[in-house]
């Protein structure tokens, strides 16, 4: 718990009403820095962890008793980006205890994965993520999802918007645009649908 008691020392600075604050969640070094860096490009306050279950600490949602000695307001977390596949729990079980708790259900979930699996795809948007976006992600990735946030369009009111949802049906007319779509787009436009 010592260690989670540093993610709050060390990431705590003020969120201004225009910052988003996104908790990272990779296991992957590399992929932690990568996507770090991205959204703090895109002007995001940025916690990254390296475990679902250092995520969930994180979020006071690791079965312990609540610190009452923590603002939880200054931590105000806007947005959750994590990995598929990590050891221990996967971002999918990840994603399951978020959107199971009272208070961070309504929080946005984004996963990432380098493998492009139809039946995982579906099954974290049916599960209720916003987005699913294949590695790697692109700077252009992390602006659309921020942007998407910072629109509201994620939230409304602190309610979520209706869910998104992946229609077969509508997958043939992605591709009649005009530019070609690189595989985490495409991920996404499926996800919009």
């Amino acid at each position: 718990m010592a260690a989670a008691a540093d993610v709050f020392i060390q990431r705590l600075p003020e969120v201004s009403a225009r910052e988003l604050h996104v908790l990272a969640v990779d296991d992957s070094h590399v992929d932690r820095k990568v996507i770090e860096r991205l959204l703090k490009i895109s002007s995001c306050k940025v916690t990254v962890v390296d475990s679902g279950t250092r995520a969930l600490q994180y979020l006071g949602l690791d079965g312990g008793e609540k610190n009452s000695s923590i603002d939880f307001d200054s931590m105000k977390v806007n947005l959750i980006m994590t990995d598929y596949s990590m050891p221990g729990m996967t971002g999918f079980e990840l994603l399951k205890k978020i959107k199971e708790s009272s208070i961070f259900r309504e929080i946005p979930v984004v996963v990432m994965s380098s493998e492009n699996i139809l039946t995982r795809i579906d099954s974290c948007l049916e599960e209720g993520a916003e987005e699913f976006l294949l590695k790697p992600v692109k700077l252009s990735d992390v602006k659309r999802v921020t942007d998407f946030i910072m629109r509201g369009e994620g939230m409304k009111g602190g309610k979520r918007s209706q869910k998104r949802r992946r229609s077969v049906d509508c997958i043939p007319s992605l591709t009649t645009e005009l530019s070609p779509l690189s595989p985490s787009t495409l991920a996404s436009k499926k996800s919009k649908l």
